[in-house]
């Protein structure tokens, strides 16, 4: 009797590389949010990353 196993893939060398890279805890921690919770970490990011864009506008103005 045969049985429908799907073939053994070998691994992508390219992504195991970028995996070498990746904070695999961070993503756990991520995961163990709630979508809304996520949502808001996000925007307290935008948020200070437009900070950061006015800050640099302001100092970038006051050097010309």
């Amino acid at each position: 009797m045969v049985q429908n196993q799907p073939a053994a893939l070998s691994p992508d060398p390219a992504i195991e590389r970028y995996k070498r890279d990746v904070d695999r805890t961070l993503l756990r921690e991520n995961l163990k949010l709630s979508v809304e919770q996520r949502f808001r970490q996000l925007h307290a990011l935008q948020q200070f990353s437009a900070e950061l864009k006015r800050a640099s506008r302001s100092t970038t103005h006051d050097r010309l």
